[in-house]
């Protein structure tokens, strides 16, 4: 589950004063990876969160130091209580305040340090089983490194470079220092002078390869201005092409648009006469839709609308799926292949009568989906309009039936005994599961998500069977028999 699977370094923005979603700034985060810095006392949600994650720090402090069995349970029972309600105040907190899609995007938060003191480590616990990637702090405070108590590959440390402070060798001595704790340094410069791929690559030999870099570049340093953007993209360039294979990276501060898009797009490479950038454009699942082309605009332009946007070789200009069809699409993520020569657009295909991306009105531009596309959508067209006695049709009107079969399939899976038998009853629970899911609204594509989001977690309950839950299964397998 470690972040920073991509193998070509591209830029991504740290939100700091602006928010990760705006007018006319729809999808920037949509890049893969993206930082909200909460280090100010100034977002009352957030305070919440912090006191949320105090109080279960503190629960069992100045109690006896040997309680009873019951005071413990107690204890242990108010802890988790605490925990419950500060991770679904985070999950909400990102999803529905910042706007971020956490099963799809490397969201890292960066937090003061004397919370995570303060809480004994629970607000890191709590950001990453709401779904963020890593966790920032101040990388001069080891006592809060320490006090995370997370996975190092999930924590990082941040150091701030400004103009006539540190040389390089003490930087690299401080990091040093951190080595033990996290895997991931930020060095935020303050100042543009202090910026070159040439520091950036000196630093790079002094570090410990292990360490994965961000070179954080200070804000706005292109506002308008055709040659400082230009300068932008160079330094960007250079310093993403030292980081491939996952060393080091650049995180641009509140970046504009136009910015962040051509610093991203300058990092694909074409031999097209053209410039354009082959793309491929796939669903939450991963299926791909279709072949389509992009250039630094079209990329420029998705960013800006949260939509997918590319290139039209036979309109000469860019192409706003969905703009005359009806059939638009929501970007989730942007990525770049390991050769740096093709772009993966990740999108949910919408429609007003159904979802499709091909001209020819199906879903792929290669006709009809297989395998588990095809059964949700089957299931999905039965739900509307199901011949005369349909099956499907009858699970969807009897709720008792589908609770049963579901319960029924499930313990025939869990005896199985061959390799057939049991991709047999594998299949069976699917069907019966996604009919479930079909009735109740919810897309295959909303339950990968939910996998994608508890891939983040941490924290792990221990997973033992449910003794009621067990129960009542059998009561209905016992009833299933008697009416045999």
């Amino acid at each position: 589950n470690e972040p920073f699977d991509s193998m070509t370094s591209v830029p991504f923005p740290v939100f700091v004063e602006d928010a990760p979603v705006s007018e006319g700034r729809l999808a920037l985060s949509a890049v893969g990876r993206c930082r909200v810095v909460m280090t100010a006392a100034k977002n009352e949600t957030f305070q919440a969160i912090v006191a949320k994650n105090k109080e279960q720090a503190m629960v069992g402090v100045g109690a006896p130091s040997d309680p009873s069995e019951a005071k413990q349970k107690e204890q242990k029972k108010v802890k988790k209580k605490f925990m419950k309600q500060g991770n679904a105040m985070a999950e909400d907190f990102l999803l529905h305040e910042l706007k971020l899609d956490l099963s799809v995007v490397d969201v890292e938060v960066q937090v003061n340090a004397l919370d995570l003191i303060a809480t004994d480590g629970c607000l890191a616990a709590c950001l990453l089983d709401a779904g963020c990637a890593t966790v920032v702090t101040d990388g001069s405070n080891i006592d809060a490194l320490d006090a995370a108590k997370i996975p190092k590959g999930r924590l990082m440390a941040h150091f701030t470079c400004s103009n006539g402070d540190d040389d390089d060798d003490t930087l690299v001595s401080k990091i040093g220092k951190v080595q033990e704790l996290c895997d991931q340094v930020c060095l935020a410069f303050t100042a543009s002078s202090t910026i070159s791929s040439e520091r950036a690559e000196a630093l790079l030999r002094k570090i410990p390869k292990e360490m994965h870099v961000v070179f954080q570049f200070p804000p706005k340093l292109a506002i308008g201005d055709n040659e400082s953007l230009d300068n932008l993209l160079a330094t960007v360039t250079s310093i993403c092409k030292l980081g491939n294979e996952g060393r080091a990276t650049v995180g641009l501060v509140d970046p504009t648009v136009q910015e962040l898009g051509r610093s991203y797009a300058a990092q694909i490479r074409t031999d097209r006469p053209d410039g354009l950038f082959t793309t491929v454009v796939c669903g939450r699942q991963n299926e791909a839709l279709g072949l389509v082309y992009s250039s630094t605009e079209s990329v420029v332009a998705a960013l800006e609308c949260g939509r997918g946007v590319y290139y039209s070789r036979s309109r000469n200009g860019l192409w706003r799926k969905g703009d005359t069809s009806g059939h638009y699409q929501t970007l989730h993520r942007l990525d770049i292949d390991c050769d740096s020569d093709a772009v993966r657009f990740t999108v949910t295909q919408r429609g007003d009568d159904h979802a499709a991306f091909c001209h020819l009105n199906t879903y792929t531009c290669w006709g009809t989906p297989r395998g588990l596309k095809h059964l949700e959508d089957t299931l999905q067209d039965r739900l509307k309009s199901a011949p005369e006695g349909s099956y499907t049709k009858r699970l969807f009107d009897d709720s008792e039936l589908l609770r049963d079969k579901l319960v029924e399939e499930a313990q025939e899976l869990a005896e199985a005994d061959t390799k057939q038998h049991v991709a047999e009853e594998l299949a069976d629970v699917l069907y019966f599961a996604m009919a479930r899911a079909v009735k109740a609204g919810v897309s295959m594509d909303d339950a990968v998500a939910e996998l994608d989001k508890r891939a983040r977690k941490v924290t792990r309950r221990k997973g033992d069977s449910k003794a009621f839950r067990i129960a009542a299964g059998q009561a209905i397998l016992d009833k299933s028999k008697e009416q045999e």
